[in-house]
Protein backbone atom coordinates (compact mmCIF):
# COMPACT_ATOMS: atom_id res chain seq x y z
CA UNK A 1 0.00 0.00 0.00
CA UNK A 2 1.57 3.71 -0.73
CA UNK A 3 0.76 6.74 1.15
CA UNK A 4 0.33 9.70 -1.05
CA UNK A 5 2.88 12.04 1.43
CA UNK A 6 1.58 15.49 -0.03
CA UNK A 7 -1.74 14.48 1.51
CA UNK A 8 0.09 14.22 4.85
CA UNK A 9 2.32 17.12 4.41
CA UNK A 10 -0.61 19.62 3.34
CA UNK A 11 -3.11 18.26 6.47
CA UNK A 12 0.16 18.98 8.95
CA UNK A 13 0.49 22.27 6.93
CA UNK A 14 -3.10 23.01 8.26
CA UNK A 15 -2.22 22.09 11.72
CA UNK A 16 0.57 24.08 12.46
CA UNK A 17 -1.38 27.32 10.65
CA UNK A 18 -4.10 26.48 13.14
CA UNK A 19 -1.67 26.75 15.85
CA UNK A 20 -0.31 29.77 14.44
CA UNK A 21 -4.03 31.38 14.72
CA UNK A 22 -4.32 31.70 17.63
CA UNK A 23 -3.71 34.90 20.02
CA UNK A 24 -1.55 34.37 23.28
CA UNK A 25 -2.83 36.24 26.14
CA UNK A 26 -1.11 37.03 29.39
CA UNK A 27 -3.77 36.80 31.98
CA UNK A 28 -4.06 38.77 34.87
CA UNK A 29 -6.32 40.28 37.43
CA UNK A 30 -7.35 43.75 39.14
CA UNK A 31 -9.65 43.44 41.61
CA UNK A 32 -12.21 40.65 40.54
CA UNK A 33 -12.08 41.46 36.83
CA UNK A 34 -10.23 39.33 34.68
CA UNK A 35 -8.31 41.08 31.81
CA UNK A 36 -5.41 39.86 29.02
CA UNK A 37 -2.74 41.79 27.16
CA UNK A 38 -1.08 40.61 24.12
CA UNK A 39 2.12 38.52 24.92
CA UNK A 40 3.98 39.98 22.24
CA UNK A 41 3.77 43.52 24.16
CA UNK A 42 5.13 41.47 27.74
CA UNK A 43 8.46 41.65 28.05
CA UNK A 44 8.86 41.07 31.72
CA UNK A 45 6.73 40.14 34.81
CA UNK A 46 8.36 41.09 38.03
CA UNK A 47 6.83 40.06 41.14
CA UNK A 48 7.99 42.38 45.16
CA UNK A 49 9.17 45.13 42.96
CA UNK A 50 10.45 47.96 45.09
CA UNK A 51 8.98 51.08 44.09
CA UNK A 52 9.97 54.51 44.52
CA UNK A 53 7.28 57.51 44.91
CA UNK A 54 7.71 60.60 42.67
CA UNK A 55 6.20 63.80 44.26
CA UNK A 56 4.37 65.82 41.90
CA UNK A 57 3.12 63.23 39.34
CA UNK A 58 -0.16 62.06 38.32
CA UNK A 59 -2.19 60.06 41.01
CA UNK A 60 -2.36 56.81 38.64
CA UNK A 61 1.25 56.80 38.73
CA UNK A 62 3.29 54.59 41.38
CA UNK A 63 6.84 55.56 40.38
CA UNK A 64 9.74 54.29 39.06
CA UNK A 65 11.43 50.97 39.42
CA UNK A 66 15.25 50.64 38.40
CA UNK A 67 15.29 47.36 36.42
CA UNK A 68 19.32 46.50 35.53
CA UNK A 69 19.86 50.21 35.30
CA UNK A 70 17.08 51.37 33.41
CA UNK A 71 14.44 53.78 35.16
CA UNK A 72 11.03 52.49 34.20
CA UNK A 73 8.03 54.37 35.11
CA UNK A 74 5.35 52.26 36.84
CA UNK A 75 1.59 52.62 36.68
CA UNK A 76 -1.17 51.43 39.26
CA UNK A 77 -3.56 50.00 36.58
CA UNK A 78 -6.45 49.75 39.26
CA UNK A 79 -6.15 53.65 39.38
CA UNK A 80 -5.83 54.48 35.62
CA UNK A 81 -8.92 52.13 35.18
CA UNK A 82 -10.94 53.51 37.92
CA UNK A 83 -11.47 49.96 39.42
CA UNK A 84 -11.98 51.18 43.00
CA UNK A 85 -13.29 48.38 45.24
CA UNK A 86 -13.24 48.40 49.48
CA UNK A 87 -11.34 45.33 49.78
CA UNK A 88 -8.12 46.52 47.45
CA UNK A 89 -5.22 44.10 47.79
CA UNK A 90 -2.53 45.15 49.98
CA UNK A 91 0.16 43.13 48.29
CA UNK A 92 0.30 44.68 44.92
CA UNK A 93 3.76 43.15 44.02
CA UNK A 94 3.06 42.13 40.49
CA UNK A 95 4.49 44.03 37.57
CA UNK A 96 3.89 43.74 34.11
CA UNK A 97 6.47 45.57 32.47
CA UNK A 98 5.06 45.94 28.64
CA UNK A 99 6.25 47.56 25.51
CA UNK A 100 4.35 50.91 25.23
CA UNK A 101 4.96 53.18 22.05
CA UNK A 102 8.24 51.55 22.35
CA UNK A 103 9.16 52.57 25.75
CA UNK A 104 8.99 50.35 28.76
CA UNK A 105 6.54 51.04 31.19
CA UNK A 106 6.03 48.80 34.54
CA UNK A 107 1.99 47.82 35.08
CA UNK A 108 0.79 47.06 38.69
CA UNK A 109 -1.77 44.36 38.52
CA UNK A 110 -2.82 42.45 41.94
CA UNK A 111 -1.65 38.80 39.99
CA UNK A 112 -0.70 37.53 37.02
CA UNK A 113 -2.93 34.12 36.38
CA UNK A 114 -1.63 32.18 32.93
CA UNK A 115 -0.83 32.45 29.45
CA UNK A 116 -4.34 31.72 27.31
CA UNK A 117 -4.75 31.05 23.90
CA UNK A 118 -7.52 32.14 22.32
CA UNK A 119 -9.46 31.59 18.74
CA UNK A 120 -9.42 34.90 16.98
CA UNK A 121 -13.16 34.37 16.24
CA UNK A 122 -14.35 34.24 20.18
CA UNK A 123 -12.91 37.78 20.59
CA UNK A 124 -15.77 40.07 20.16
CA UNK A 125 -16.25 43.62 19.69
CA UNK A 126 -16.73 45.54 23.42
CA UNK A 127 -20.18 47.00 23.29
CA UNK A 128 -20.59 50.30 21.96
CA UNK A 129 -22.27 51.74 25.36
CA UNK A 130 -19.19 51.24 27.26
CA UNK A 131 -16.28 52.43 24.77
CA UNK A 132 -18.28 55.60 24.16
CA UNK A 133 -18.04 56.43 27.80
CA UNK A 134 -13.91 55.83 27.58
CA UNK A 135 -11.77 59.06 27.58
CA UNK A 136 -9.46 56.54 25.09
CA UNK A 137 -10.60 53.24 23.49
CA UNK A 138 -8.25 51.00 25.46
CA UNK A 139 -10.85 47.47 25.40
CA UNK A 140 -9.91 45.57 22.33
CA UNK A 141 -12.66 43.12 22.85
CA UNK A 142 -13.71 40.50 24.87
CA UNK A 143 -14.39 36.93 24.94
CA UNK A 144 -15.54 33.94 27.51
CA UNK A 145 -13.30 31.53 29.03
CA UNK A 146 -15.36 28.97 30.91
CA UNK A 147 -17.67 30.84 33.36
CA UNK A 148 -15.97 34.29 32.85
CA UNK A 149 -15.56 37.15 30.65
CA UNK A 150 -12.08 38.41 30.09
CA UNK A 151 -11.74 41.79 29.01
CA UNK A 152 -8.16 42.55 26.36
CA UNK A 153 -7.02 45.62 26.87
CA UNK A 154 -4.79 47.99 24.57
CA UNK A 155 -1.77 49.63 26.34
CA UNK A 156 -0.60 51.56 23.17
CA UNK A 157 -4.10 53.52 24.28
CA UNK A 158 -4.50 53.18 28.09
CA UNK A 159 -2.90 56.53 28.70
CA UNK A 160 -3.45 59.59 26.29
CA UNK A 161 -0.55 61.76 24.80
CA UNK A 162 -0.35 64.19 27.40
CA UNK A 163 0.02 61.10 29.98
CA UNK A 164 2.75 59.62 28.12
CA UNK A 165 5.23 62.72 27.60
CA UNK A 166 4.44 63.15 31.51
CA UNK A 167 6.18 59.70 32.21
CA UNK A 168 8.62 60.49 29.26
CA UNK A 169 9.84 63.43 31.42
CA UNK A 170 9.75 61.76 34.89
CA UNK A 171 12.19 58.93 33.19
CA UNK A 172 13.99 61.66 32.18
CA UNK A 173 14.26 64.03 35.54
CA UNK A 174 15.04 60.76 37.54
CA UNK A 175 18.02 59.85 35.71
CA UNK A 176 19.40 63.06 35.68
Amino acid sequence: MTVDTNVLDVQDDETDLDKEQLKQLVGFVISDEIFGVDILMVQEIIRGAIITAIPNSPEFVEGVINLRGNIIPVIDLRKRLNLYLEDQHADKNWVLLLDVGNRITGFVVDRVTQVLKIEPDQIEPPPDIVVAGLESQYINGVCEIDDYLLILLDFDRILLMEEIKKLKNIGQKKTA
